[in-house]
């Protein structure tokens, strides 16, 4: 389903399109006769975890070893300043086994083994997974689980921003940060260049239940690679690409050509749910009554295409026509914004900038309630004072827990669809 207006002004050349793309029936990973699909799930053994940490990350991925489906091939990654292929024990052939009763069993036995030990080193971490993926030839989809509680002080920031460049398009990780002590920053890089998601755990009891609720996710993405293709006319030219819903996700850096007119754009597996993307095309401006293609957005699999959606143009000299804007486009434009004031307003007041941390954060309070986003809304107020929601009016508190600021800047890109 393709919203917008499609009517532009004499002179005018930006169109702009919410496209909503519905996977149904997608099936279970790995049981739709696509090909096989892995999973990793790789937990921080480092001495900072200490020991209740270490106890509810062992627990939470025992958990996960019982959700993973009979069939699907796995590994557990044990990683400190290096990286440890805990299970299965092998060292040479094909790193990662099929899940079945002895093979859940045994890994439960090398999970139960795990000791807080050492530093951190996340990018060797991804390369491990990477290798372990690739062991595996048939494997059409790959989807890992990384858990971490501190920083990443065993590498240099090009070192773990080479490894992230070098797992580009392997595999999908989802990334939780357990405690305060890591830095949503780092974490979000990871996630959003492998196409998955952060979040903080406050507290290691909440462990085994988001583990169980990551991979049955998982499990239920039975389209295991999908790609966004967008094909617009000779002489357009592509303003951004953005994943819009659930989360705001720009995916503009990370269109592939396919020919001269048409790029692909990297979406990762899909289950049985609906996603919101926002197209921008710049086209040559044409006379008043000229009416053009200005893209073709197509989800597709390989060479199948899954479905399409058409965004028009149509120059017109009527202003109650070319006048107004989509709302699904004003909602999401302000959804994106949203995100952005969040980020920025935190990253400035951990750099004692209180007067911009303000400024951004009052503007963010003033989107929350104009798009209805309860979820930010909430948690801005646990982060600033509220004089007036309506005008963004706002003052910082004095004494802000630590694990809310992190839940505000790991939920800032998680959207909300227009009421109504």
């Amino acid at each position: 389903m393709v919203y917008q207006n499609e009517y532009l002004g004499d002179g005018s050349t930006d169109v702009n399109a919410i496209v909503r793309i519905t996977c149904s029936e997608a099936g279970a990973a790995g049981q739709t006769g696509v090909g096989d699909v892995g999973e990793i799930v790789i937990v921080d053994t480092s001495a900072s975890m200490g020991l209740v940490n270490m106890q509810a990350a062992k627990d939470a991925a025992m958990v996960a070893v019982d959700t993973i489906l009979d069939g699907t091939f796995f590994s557990i990654i044990a990683g400190n300043h290096r990286a440890y292929l805990a299970f299965p024990r092998v060292v040479s052939g094909p790193g990662m086994v099929r899940m079945n009763a002895q093979t859940r069993a045994d890994a439960k036995l090398a999970i139960a083994s795990f000791r807080a030990d050492g530093g951190t080193a996340m990018g060797s971490w991804l390369l491990l997974a990477r290798s372990l993926f690739r062991s595996i030839p048939s494997l059409a989809g790959r989807h890992a689980i990384l858990l971490t509680d501190g920083e990443n002080h065993n590498e240099s920031v090009t070192q773990l921003e080479a490894s992230i460049r070098a797992c580009l398009g392997e595999f999908q990780v989802d990334c939780r940060g357990i405690g305060v002590e890591w830095q949503v920053s780092e974490i979000r890089k990871i996630a959003q260049a492998l196409l998955g998601t952060v979040d903080v755990i406050p507290s290691p009891r909440e462990l085994p239940q988001i583990f169980q609720e990551l991979i049955t996710r998982s499990m239920s993405r039975g389209v295991p690679d999908a790609a966004l293709r967008v094909w617009i006319p000779q002489g357009a030219q592509i303003v951004f690409v953005r994943q819009v819903s659930p989360t705001v996700e720009d995916l503009t850096h990370r269109g592939t050509p396919v020919d001269p007119l048409t790029s692909t754009y990297p979406t990762g597996a899909w289950g049985d749910e609906s996603r919101d993307y926002h197209i921008s095309i710049r086209l040559p401006a044409k006379t008043v009554g000229t009416e053009q293609l200005a893209a073709r957005v197509q989800l597709s699999t390989g060479t199948a295409i899954l479905t399409q959606g058409l965004v028009k143009a149509k120059w017109s000299a009527d202003p109650s026509l070319t006048a107004g804007i989509s709302p699904e486009v004003a909602h999401y434009t302000g959804q994106a914004e949203l995100a952005s004031a969040i980020q920025e307003g935190l990253a400035a007041r951990a750099q004692g900038d209180d007067r911009t941390a303000t400024q951004k954060l009052g503007r963010a309070v003033q989107l929350a309630t104009q798009t209805g986003n309860a979820e930010a809304a909430a948690r801005l107020e646990r982060v600033v004072d509220v004089a007036d929601a309506a005008t963004g009016t706002v003052r910082l508190k004095k004494n802000i827990d630590k694990a809310d600021e992190m839940a505000l800047d790991t939920a800032s890109t998680r959207t909300t669809r227009i009421r109504g």
